[in-house]
């Protein structure tokens, strides 16, 4: 006799990003697994934050309270209800040859956090891991958000359950303490092509949310941006619900650039919706060499 490889083919790569819903709604997606060889094979599916030695993992210190270089946190926030925020449907079965089988990946946030993440694994005869995908989400009470740059908090939830600050400090739709994100531009010396960058404000439609007015943002600050070099393609805009726009940053050295002082710009986005959020954007750029 001779030995049969189990091969297979995942529609998706390493990272299943199931974007950002409005918190107590459900999204789905599709990973769809090809079984390519010429044998029947039995799956299941595991979810690392249901694995038996989770609550083991768990007595260790918070990750956000190590070093960045420390953290190998693969599950985020999880639902205060204690259901999964993530499931899969099915979670076993077999897969005939030459054909596929549909998995169904829900993604179901209770609260407002842009933490959501688990790992999920796709085993074969109830040990080889055939694929792995890193699944994440975010979840917003109010129907807007800002994407881009590196975010200037803590990447992991406390242990703690509190009120979100929105809704201790804006009764009635107000505005709500300033959130911070870092633009980082890199020019590679002697380019023809400026250094890019951009920031995605985004409007997000729900049936948990009733059909209010467009979201309304600009970013102020923009002759001091200028004198450092930046471009914007568009300081203000408005979208509609279910709508993205991209605001591309682009940076070409001013002839009078001191190397040794990169400029370092901060101007507010401002996102309006029910309530109105400010978002203070950090704009640093700096030269790199070509090798």
């Amino acid at each position: 006799g001779h030995g049969v490889m189990p091969n297979t083919v995942c529609s998706v790569g390493e990272l299943l990003d199931m974007g950002y819903v409005v918190a107590g709604s459900t999204v789905t997606s599709t990973v769809k697994i090809e079984n390519t060889s010429t044998l029947t094979l039995p799956f299941s599916v595991q979810l690392e934050s249901l694995s038996p030695t989770r609550e083991r993992d768990r007595q260790k210190i918070p990750s956000f309270l190590t070093s960045s270089v420390q953290r190998a946190e693969i599950v985020g926030t999880q639902n205060y209800s204690g259901f999964s925020v993530f499931s899969i449907s099915p979670t076993e079965g077999k897969i005939e040859a030459g054909k596929s089988q549909d998995f169904v990946v829900t993604f179901s946030p209770d609260h407002e956090s842009l933490y959501y993440s688990d790992h999920l694994k796709i085993l074969l005869f109830g040990k080889q891991t055939a694929h792995e995908i890193h699944l994440k989400g975010a979840a917003r009470d109010h129907p807007m958000f800002v994407e881009g740059g590196v975010p200037l908090d803590v990447p992991v939830e406390s242990l703690a359950v509190t009120s979100p600050v929105a809704s201790q400090n804006t009764p009635g739709g107000g505005k709500v303490p300033p959130l911070s994100l870092l633009l980082l531009l890199e020019y590679v010396e002697g380019s023809a092509e400026p250094a890019r960058a951009e920031i995605t404000v985004g409007a997000m439609q729900s049936p948990l949310l009733a059909a209010k007015k467009a979201v309304e943002f600009s970013l102020d600050n923009a002759a001091e941006l200028q004198r450092a070099g930046f471009a914007l393609d568009s300081a203000r805009g408005v979208l509609e619900r279910g709508q993205l726009k991209r605001i591309g940053v682009s940076w070409v050295p001013p002839a009078d650039l001191q190397t040794s002082d990169p400029p370092l710009v901060s101007a507010l986005l401002t996102v309006k919706g029910n309530i109105t959020e400010s978002y203070g954007v950090l704009f640093m750029a700096r030269v790199v060499s070509a090798s």
